[in-house]
C-alpha cells in the first residue's frame, strides 16, 4: 500500500488493511533522546523487553538510555555490563530497538570518558542530584567534565539544578515539606535558572557540545535563546509533561507528577510552546521514568520523582497537531532530524503510520510500559499511531 508521508513523498509498505479512506500520514520513526529503561537495577519498574514494547506503542525506533542504574553506568565494566543484559533482553522480544547508552559524569572518571568515547552516544552530568547516586555539584569538576567533552567533541547533557540552591531551600521549607507543592518551591525555578547559565558559560569557555535536558522555565528559554545568538553549541531538550502539565496538577494528582525538574506555571507552558515554535527547544524527549503506582503512593518527600512518557509523547503531540498549535514537520524536527544532528546518529530508516483523525482515550490496560499507568490517563486524544516499522518489519497498533 502506498502511504504518503509529512514531506508529501510516498512509501510503499506491505500493509494488508485497507486505510486508504482515512487521514494516514507517515512519519519517520520517533527517537527518543531521554529514557529510562530502569536495566540494571529497576526491572520491577520497567525492563528492555517491556520498554522496547511501549516505545514501539509510541512510534519510537530509537532510544537514547540514561546511566542513573543501580549500579551507575561510570566506567567501562558497568557500560559494558548493560549492553549485555540489553541484548538478552531484546532477544525474547520481536523488536530489534535501535538503541545508544549514556555514560554517567562522576568526580573521578575522566578516563573511563576517554576510553568509551567511541562506544557511548553522550556524558550525562547532574548537576544537581536526581534518581540514583550520580551528582557532580564541585564546579572544578565540572569544568573537568567540560572540557574533556570538548576536548573528545561528545555531547554533553547536562541535568541543569543547582544543587548547592536545592539543599538551601530543602532547610528553608522544612516546616512544609510534607506537601507535594513544596517539590516545585525546593526546586525552584532560579534553581534551573542558575545551573543553565552556569552550563552555558561553561560551554562556551570549553567549546563543549551542550544538550540541556528537561528545559522546565521561561527564563531557560531566554538563556538558551541568547546563548544559540551568540552561536554557543547548545541544544535544548522539552518533555511532554513540562509542556502539557503545569503545578495546577498536582491538586488532582499528587505526587503522580512529581519529576526533576517539577512542573512549573501555565507561565511557562506558553514560553516553551514559543520557544519549541522559535527553535529554541530542539527535541522531545519523553523523560520516560516508570515507578510503580504503590512507590508514588509514598507521602512526599519519600515518593519517587519521574513519570512513564514514551507511548503518550507522539499521541499528545498528534492532538496538538489537530488544535493548531503545532505542524507536522516541526513535530518530525523535534522527534526525529534534530536529534539525529545532536547525537550524530546512524540509524536505519523507520516509519510510523498515524491516522492523524483517530479519537482514543489514554487507558492504564492499554499502556505496554511495565509500571502500567500515566498521568495522561483519561484524556481524550486525536491523532494516534496505527502502525510502526521498524528494520522492515511492520507492527500493529
Amino acid at each position: 500500500m502506498k502511504i504518503k508521508t509529512f514531506d508529501n513523498q510516498t512509501i510503499d509498505l506491505p500493509i494488508e488493511e485497507n486505510i486508504s479512506q482515512k487521514n494516514i500520514i507517515a512519519l519517520p520513526g520517533l527517537i527518543d533522546p531521554h529514557v529510562h529503561f530502569r536495566i540494571p537495577g529497576g526491572e520491577h519498574k520497567e525492563t528492555w523487553e517491556t520498554g522496547a514494547q511501549a516505545a514501539i506503542a509510541g512510534g519510537v525506533c530509537t532510544v537514547l538510555d540514561m546511566p542513573n542504574n543501580n549500579p551507575s553506568i561510570t566506567d567501562e565494566k558497568t557500560f559494558l555490563e548493560k549492553k549485555e543484559i540489553i541484548k538478552k533482553q531484546l532477544k525474547n522480544t520481536d523488536i530489534n530497538l535501535n538503541y545508544f547508552l549514556y555514560l554517567g559524569a562522576t568526580e573521578n572518571n575522566i578516563n573511563e570518558i576517554k576510553k568509551l568515547k567511541n562506544e557511548i552516544v553522550a556524558v550525562k552530568m547532574f548537576m544537581g542530584s536526581s534518581t540514583g547516586n550520580l551528582l557532580v555539584a564541585d564546579l572544578e569538576k565540572q569544568k573537568e567534565i567540560f572540557k574533556i567533552c570538548g576536548e573528545l567533541n561528545i555531547p554533553l547533557a547536562v541535568h541543569a539544578e543547582n544543587e548547592a540552591m536545592i539543599i538551601e531551600n530543602t532547610q528553608k521549607l522544612s516546616d512544609s515539606i510534607n506537601n507535594i507543592t513544596t517539590h516545585s518551591k525546593i526546586r525552584s525555578r532560579e534553581v534551573a535558572e542558575s545551573a543553565v547559565k552556569q552550563a552555558i558559560k561553561l560551554a562556551e569557555i570549553y567549546k563543549t557540545k551542550l544538550y540541556i535536558l528537561h528545559c522546565s522555565t521561561k527564563e531557560e528559554m531566554d538563556l538558551i535563546r541568547l546563548a544559540k545568538q551568540k552561536n554557543i553549541d547548545v541544544s535544548a531538550e522539552a518533555c511532554p509533561h513540562h509542556l502539557f502539565l503545569n503545578d495546577t496538577a498536582y491538586e488532582k494528582f499528587g505526587s503522580k507528577v512529581q519529576m526533576n525538574p517539577p512542573i512549573r506555571t501555565s507561565t511557562d507552558n506558553e514560553a516553551l510552546w514559543t520557544a519549541l515554535i522559535d527553535g529554541t527547544i530542539d527535541t522531545i524527549g519523553s523523560d520516560h521514568a516508570p515507578h510503580l503506582l504503590s512507590e508514588k503512593a509514598n507521602p512526599y518527600p519519600n515518593s519517587p520523582s519521574g513519570i512513564p512518557g514514551i507511548e503518550t509523547t507522539l499521541p499528545l503531540l498528534l492532538n496538538a497537531y489537530n488544535q493548531d498549535k503545532i505542524k507536522l514537520e516541526k513535530i518530525v524536527e523535534l522527534t526525529n532530524t534534530n536529534a539525529k544532528k545532536i547525537f550524530n546518529l546512524k540509524i536505519t530508516d523507520s516509519w510510523v503510520i498515524v491516522d492523524l483523525d483517530l479519537e482514543k482515550e489514554i487507558k492504564n490496560e492499554n499502556l505496554k510500559t511495565k509500571c502500567g499507568w500515566s498521568p495522561f490517563a483519561g484524556q481524550l486524544i486525536k491523532g494516534w499511531p496505527i502502525y510502526t516499522v521498524l528494520n522492515n518489519k511492520i507492527y500493529k497498533l
